[in-house]
């Protein structure tokens, strides 16, 4: 049955594939996006769909979502984690937007699915991360898990609406999306810096050891794992990982390798080299390893990845040849 859907950050890299998705579906989605983050360029091929109405708007303002009409909140829009800036905006942002969108749902009935990361497991040396084990964050003082504390936040204070107010909701935890529409800077992750690099004969920066292990998903598994959960009421009130097959774990090292191997082949050697923590500052921590355990939404969905990662990433090298540089 189509549905009218209402996404937050429609133009940003998710967002955009997501709703070029459902479109194809046949359902009806109004997008909003202050272009923070997204790119014009990334819904520029849907602006003229008959199902599609966009509004550039903040959605920290607590008027951005009034009048808009909908049975489902996606809500992806989102600072990201504070790498060179101070972690105010990602603290105060997060929450206010969340804040707007939950205040939104319980006005229209509508069930909230909220993009929340698998940032949230932190430093848990448990692996694979089940949607049951505990959220292990750093020192306040190290900036860097502002990012993780303000999607922690917003999933207690989905829950708590829920339990308070009867809130419809889903809690999506997204393991390192990737694919056309990313955007192309370090705010997309290290694949696409990779790319850009390897696509430039560029030295590869590689962050700490470069031994922190990753689980990479293509877009397209990232959005059937939002599509299963708007479209299935056994989603409702639940938390999901939505990633690859955790068989697909790999090296930050060894996502440059092989981003070399794919694009410059004729290369022996990729160029390669480490970059400290300590040059970001505010006591930089990373994450060792980070795997998700994919069976609940699996065994309850219907969830199953569809593309390892050197197809994934031969699609998104295609994508990227193709655009400007950043």
């Amino acid at each position: 049955m189509p549905r009218k859907i209402i996404i937050t950050g429609a133009a940003g890299f998710v967002g955009s594939n997501l709703t070029s998705r459902l479109l194809g579906a046949d359902h009806e989605v109004i997008g909003i996006d202050n272009f923070s983050y997204g790119s014009r360029s990334n819904i520029k091929a849907i602006m003229g769909h008959e199902r599609f109405t966009f509004m550039e708007a903040d959605l920290c303002d607590p008027g951005a979502l009034k009048g808009m009409e909908g049975d489902t909140i996606v809500h992806l829009a989102s600072q990201k984690i504070p790498r060179y800036t101070n972690s105010y905006r990602t603290i105060e942002e997060n929450n206010t937007m969340t804040s707007n969108a939950i205040a939104r749902s319980l006005e229209l009935g509508a069930r909230l699915v909220f993009a929340s990361t698998s940032d949230v497991y932190g430093k848990n040396p448990s692996i694979p991360f089940s949607e049951e084990s505990d959220l292990v964050l750093g020192p306040t003082k190290v900036k860097r898990w502002a990012y993780a504390a303000s999607k922690i936040h917003s999933e207690h204070k989905l829950i708590a609406t829920g339990e308070e107010k009867g809130l419809k909701y889903t809690i999506l935890r997204l393991f390192g999306s990737y694919g056309p529409n990313q955007n192309m800077t370090w705010w997309g992750g290290p694949q696409s810096v990779f790319i850009g690099k390897a696509l430039r004969n560029e030295t590869i920066e590689l962050h700490g050891t470069g031994q922190q292990t990753r689980t990479f998903t293509y877009v397209e598994d990232t959005i059937q794992g939002f599509q299963l959960c708007i479209a299935k009421a056994e989603a409702e009130n639940e938390i999901f990982n939505v990633g690859s097959d955790p068989s697909t774990e790999v090296t930050i090292e060894g996502l440059a390798r092989l981003i070399w191997k794919l694009i410059r082949p004729e290369d022996a050697e990729p160029k390669l080299t480490l970059i400290p923590y300590s040059t970001f500052g505010g006591g930089y921590e990373d994450v060792l390893r980070r795997v998700p355990d994919i069976s609940k939404i699996s065994k309850m969905l219907g969830f199953k990845p569809r593309y390892g990662l050197e197809e994934g990433l031969r699609l998104a090298i295609e994508w990227q040849r193709l655009q400007p540089a950043p």
